[in-house]
């Protein structure tokens, strides 16, 4: 998952997608309160297991994106990186970003048996040295970017995209937050597409908002059927 310090088909940056990641049902070691780094407690979760995440493209991603003429690409939160290398392989040069070491290690192999080359980098989105309106697509697929008060992790995705770039977030609907607080994880913690959409003024064109059946295949966060989909286009 992300955090706003700090997700392949998959998940939350630090983290990203439930293709990817998923920031609605964590394993138990990685919330703040369990005493270790973010960085740290997302490569004990990827330590447990031989492949987190599906290994393919977010469904999200795939739908709104496949149209878009290749430029610069952020995948914020980019896990064992499948939306990566698949963005890679449709001409985006892309830069991605990870708190996780261990996820960074499979997603740079995965990019080396597709043959694609990605900018990978171990840090968190607001930690990251990004240049200013920078990247043609923002793509933060079911990131757990934590709320601040000043909304940093908000205006840090707004502000990567370029002119006439895309920002794309997608989180899961119909979370059950009464579950997972009881797993020691509030939803109401992390930034969701409408939180992102109330920061989008006449500067930007809203595209896509809405809840919609997800593309499912295997993976954590299985589970989830439907997504939030916000996309915006930055016009100025």
């Amino acid at each position: 998952m992300i955090t706003a310090n700090a997700r392949g088909a998959d998940g939350p940056v630090a983290s990203s997608g439930a293709q990817n990641r998923t920031m609605t049902e964590p394993s138990p070691t990685h919330h703040h309160c369990a005493g270790l780094p973010e960085g740290a407690s997302w490569d004990e979760r990827y330590s447990g297991k031989d492949r987190v995440w599906s290994g393919r493209p977010n469904g999200a991603l795939v739908a709104e994106a496949a149209g878009l003429p290749p430029g610069t690409a952020l995948d914020v939160g980019c896990g064992e990186g499948a939306d990566a290398v698949w963005l890679a392989q449709q001409g985006w040069e892309v830069t991605a970003l990870d708190v996780s070491r261990v996820a960074l290690d499979r997603a740079e192999s995965a990019a080396q048996a597709a043959g694609s080359v990605v900018r990978w980098l171990h840090s968190g989105l607001l930690d990251a040295d990004l240049p200013p309106a920078g990247f043609d697509l923002v793509s933060a697929q079911y990131p757990a970017l934590l709320h601040t008060a000043g909304d940093d992790a908000e205006r840090a995705l707004l502000t990567a995209v370029a002119p006439g770039g895309t920002l794309l977030v997608v989180h899961h609907a119909d979370v059950d937050a009464e579950h997972a607080r009881a797993r020691g994880f509030d939803p109401a913690d992390y930034v969701s597409p409408a939180d992102v959409l109330r920061h989008l003024d006449d500067g930007w064109r809203v595209e896509v908002d809405e809840r919609r059946v997800r593309d499912i295949d295997g993976g954590e966060g299985a589970h989830h059927t439907h997504d939030l989909v916000l996309r915006a286009t930055r016009l100025s």
